[in-house]
């Protein structure tokens, strides 16, 4: 009987001792653990700016170039130069112009539109072109020749009726420009992005 109980206190004390020893080992074991610099990563935009110059002809006297006059004059030419300017590092872009006349200004005048636009199809008086980012100014001509001429077929009776309506013939030019990306692909998609295309 003493026997089996010395056998069951050494287990015991065996156990006991096999625990104590896993623990201070166990203390004592070191992980490997590496780590890394923290990569920072920043996302800024990208922007597009563009304007619309045209000289002052200064008929009107008021020093705007955005609200000209001129002088009709049947079968001349009239220098009208409405210049779209990309800036330097604009993203890339689907630039569009758009012009609007008055509804009796065919009666009177004509023109053409600047080579590189081409018109957007369903959509009248429309015209757009890819511009590719750049590190300088890009500038885009928007009327042939910067010519608009005045028909031979322009009567003193069809001048003096504008005088007395106030109902001269106008032409407004506005541009647009969108981010061209995998997102907006076309013209056309790019064209429905624009909120106030249809009230510039």
């Amino acid at each position: 009987m003493k026997q089996k109980l010395s056998k069951t206190k050494l287990a015991l004390l065996l156990t006991a001792i096999t625990l104590v020893v896993c623990g201070i080992i166990g203390t004592t074991v070191a992980w490997l653990i590496a780590d890394t610099a923290p990569v920072v990563n920043t996302f800024t935009y990208g922007d597009i700016n563009i304007t619309l110059h045209e000289t002052d002809t200064g008929l009107d006297g008021d020093g705007d170039a955005n609200t000209n006059e001129y002088t009709m004059i049947p079968g001349k030419t009239v220098t009208k130069d409405p210049l779209v300017t990309v800036k330097a590092d604009s993203e890339n872009s689907w630039l569009f112009v758009k012009l609007e006349k008055t509804a009796n200004f065919d009666d009177f005048m004509t023109y053409e539109i600047a080579d590189g636009w081409t018109a957007l199809e369903n959509t009248d008086g429309v015209y757009y072109r890819a511009v590719d980012k750049a590190d300088t100014d890009a500038e885009f001509v928007v009327i042939k020749d910067n010519a608009v001429t005045v028909k031979e077929t322009v009567t003193k009776q069809m001048l003096n009726a504008l005088d007395q309506n106030d109902s001269y013939p106008k032409l407004t030019v506005t541009a647009y420009a969108v981010q061209r990306d995998d997102n907006i692909t076309t013209a056309a998609d790019a064209w429905s992005k624009i909120p106030s295309r249809t009230n510039p």
